[in-house]
């Protein structure tokens, strides 16, 4: 058995996605020529606001994931990452698909005895994962359709690596906000120098079943990731609670501040650890991947990318006090419900130019009927760095210089 900590997704991509060759990491472009691929090889739904400038562009057959956004009409800057490579080729691999987007539905856990993605008495090695189809191949049905806004329904069956069943319904809702909605998310004044795009997902997973999900047979999580374009001048900004990183029953202490060892330590020069935020490169030059433990865990991180003056920043739903998250180890685990609110990913160019942004619910016991949410929100912002840095100090907590200097000695 492979005792070595694995993260979501990489190792299994490293394997699988070979379409003829290695991919060419596909190079950013504008929102309408990433539509207009998208619809060479499969539906896409364009979600837009009123002005035409903020647009969204999902693909049904894909979950009804978000895979690209922009904040400036057709010839904006395109924000989620797209893997043209093996869209192109047509082909299905048979461990996962890595099509891409910036907001894609998953469920967790990964790894351990409540494994989705491991069969009963399967090895914890690269060869026995597979990606469900329902969280990979599997199209949803369009329930409902507006201008701004699109509905998605699944319904399916998984077992888990103890033998136990969950019969699962899936509604997922995508929502584009107005500016002003936006804004007011954010909690700042409107800047008429920045352009904003903003969008929402809200995941609702119920219990279809005639039984019970309970905690001695595993429990799912809702996982959301989102694919994002990397740069040399990309940096992932995470702000968490601050205090001693004693164990958690000593008084005061709030554990580990972050997972670092998901494919080995971390090194230095690629994450700062300060006392209340932490800084991840997002240079697609490196494979590593951090996450945050729920004592930790606030209701939003982000990204600056200092060469497009893009910020983005996620939100998402934080319930208070829970403690019980999915452990995704690629073991059998000690404690099962140890795991990650937050994850950040960075590749190293193997699989394309991105890094991941990701959020995860508490683990989900669900009576027959009973039902839980999960909302992911993604807003990007371009504009003039002066008015970015208010809106970084706002919500991150970080000016932009903090950001862009934190790797230097």
């Amino acid at each position: 058995m492979n005792e070595t900590p694995r993260a979501s997704l990489v190792t299994m991509m490293l394997t699988a996605l070979t379409v003829a060759s290695a991919p060419t990491p596909a190079v950013a472009g504008d929102f309408g020529d990433d539509v207009a691929f998208l619809r060479q090889h499969t539906p896409v739904v364009v979600l837009r606001d009123r002005a035409g400038l903020a647009q969204v562009a999902l693909a049904p057959a894909w979950q009804g994931r978000v895979m690209t956004s922009t904040a400036a009409g057709e010839r904006g800057s395109s924000f989620g990452w797209i893997n043209r490579d093996l869209i192109r080729s047509g082909q299905k691999q048979p461990h996962i698909n890595v099509y891409g987007g910036e907001d894609r539905f998953w469920l967790g856990p990964e790894g351990g005895q409540y494994s989705i993605f491991f069969a009963p008495g399967a090895k914890f090695e690269d060869d026995d994962w597979y990606v469900p189809p329902a969280l990979d191949t599997m199209p949803y049905s369009i329930v409902r359709q507006r201008p701004d806004r699109a509905t998605f329904a699944a319904r399916f069956g998984l077992t888990n690596y103890s033998g136990a069943r969950f019969d699962v319904r899936v509604n997922r809702d995508v929502r584009l906000l107005s500016p002003g909605a936006a804004w007011r998310a954010l909690g700042i004044k409107a800047r008429p120098g920045v352009g904003i795009v903003a969008f929402e997902s809200d995941q609702r997973l119920t219990n279809a079943g005639p039984q019970p999900w309970r905690r001695e047979t595993g429990l799912l999580s809702i996982w959301i990731l989102g694919m994002f374009n990397a740069s040399a001048d990309s940096t992932v900004v995470i702000p968490f609670e601050s205090g001693p990183e004693g164990p958690e029953d000593l008084k005061g202490a709030r554990g580990p501040k972050v997972k670092d060892t998901y494919f080995g330590k971390v090194p230095a020069d690629r994450l700062v650890v300060r006392d209340d935020v932490l800084f991840f490169r997002a240079d697609a030059r490196y494979r590593s991947k951090i996450g945050i433990p729920p004592a930790r865990a606030k209701p939003i991180l982000g990204s600056y990318d200092a060469a497009s003056r893009t910020l983005t920043l996620v939100r998402f739903t934080l319930p208070r006090r829970a403690a019980d998250y999915v452990n995704s180890m690629w073991t059998l685990q000690a404690d099962p419900f140890r795991g990650d609110v937050v994850n950040s990913y960075n590749d190293d160019g193997k699989l394309g130019a991105f890094f991941e942004l990701e959020t995860s619910s508490p683990a989900l016991a669900l009576r027959p009927g009973a039902s839980a949410r999960h909302r992911h929100q993604t807003i990007h912002l371009q504009g003039p760095e002066s008015d970015l840095d208010a809106i970084a100090r706002a919500t991150l907590g970080v000016p932009l210089e903090a950001i862009r200097n934190a790797f230097t000695p």
